[in-house]
């Protein structure tokens, strides 16, 4: 699939690291270092402007690497980029760790996946179906 791609970077442009890697990674395109206290959260710019096709999203996930290691994780996981929209790829990055974290230049901050997806329309019923499980909530199975 083609996806069309504005590079303000001075980065390569996101890639699989691996030949069965679903996500892409992103990097931090930053003047100077941005240094998260815990708890603290910072919106990244990656420098990357993308138009995906209509029926598509464009998901931004944490790295897990930063998120075991570091606490470092993309607050509103995953977070969505709809084929409408034309602005800088941004990531909403946290900092769950007790530790300062430096986010440096070039820096791998995320992985982007593209998803296919459909839009629904509503059907407007009285009663619906029936199941085993019914109206039962989190943890109504009782497994464990």
């Amino acid at each position: 699939m083609k996806v069309r791609i504005v590079n303000k970077s001075h980065h390569d442009l996101p890639k699989y690291e691996t030949i069965h890697s679903a996500g892409l990674d992103l990097r931090a395109f930053l003047n100077e270092s941005i240094v998260l206290k815990p708890l603290e959260r910072a919106l990244v710019p990656t420098g990357l402007f993308i138009e995906l096709p209509v029926g598509y999203e464009a998901q931004v996930r944490p790295r897990s690497g930063l998120a075991f290691k570091k606490g470092i994780t993309v607050l509103n996981t995953p977070g969505t980029i709809d084929a409408d929209y034309r602005g800088e790829v941004g990531v909403i990055l946290i900092n769950l760790s007790n530790n300062d974290f430096e986010i440096k230049d070039g820096e791998r901050i995320a992985q982007m996946i593209l998803s296919k997806h459909e839009q629904i329309n509503w059907e407007k019923v009285d009663v619906l179906s029936k199941t085993d499980r019914g109206a039962g909530g989190f943890g109504h199975t009782g497994k464990e």
